[in-house]
């Protein structure tokens, strides 16, 4: 009999568009979210991306 393991695969770096940057800057700017609440809403795995973004 044959068992089969399945592995956690981790996603890979994703490269996000100038616009949709700007509509989670936005949105963070406006108080509608706070940054980790927009990470974990548009699924961003990165701790810092969007802080990185709100920098810029």
């Amino acid at each position: 009999m044959k068992t089969t393991k399945t592995k956690d695969v981790k996603r890979t770096q994703r490269d996000y568009t100038l616009g949709f940057k700007l509509s989670i800057v936005e949105q963070v700017e406006k108080g509608d979210f706070t940054y980790k609440q927009v990470q974990s809403h548009y699924g961003i795995q990165g701790r810092s991306t969007v802080l990185v973004w709100l920098r810029k």
